[in-house]
């Protein structure tokens, strides 16, 4: 007697469902923050080292508005994705869980949307 067993019966036994996704997600947001860091520690250096006006030229050309705006964008994702598994991992109850996820990536929109409006203030006024 042979047992069959299909490919999507053994996808529905598995724990992590939609695990591999979200794994692979901070895996890819971390390989891209590495080249993209180089424009954020310009621009800190920029801030510490040179004279306003330097650091806004600088900051308004495209290839580094484009870059910051990127490192912004992934950096605030790939947070919002380690605090979802931090509290999957250390929040028992289901609604307080979902609650505490949903708030979680409310705040990191808000604060990634308040960063990328400053940048594009700072760009349109130098």
């Amino acid at each position: 007697m042979a047992i069959k067993i299909t490919l999507d019966q053994i996808k529905s036994l598995s724990f992590a469902k939609k695990g591999t996704g979200h794994w692979w997600l901070e895996r890819m947001t971390s390989v891209l923050l590495l080249p993209l860091t180089y424009f954020m520690l310009k621009l800190f250096s920029l801030c510490l080292n040179a004279p306003y006006q330097q650091t806004v030229d600088w900051l308004s050309f495209p290839l580094n508005t484009l870059g910051i705006m990127a490192w912004i964008i992934i950096v605030f994702y790939h947070t919002a994705l380690g605090l979802q598994v931090v509290i999957e991992d250390y929040v028992a109850e289901q609604r307080l869980q979902t609650l505490s996820i949903w708030a979680s990536n409310l705040v990191f929109l808000l604060l990634s949307v308040t960063a990328l409006v400053a940048v594009f203030r700072i760009v349109s006024v130098g």
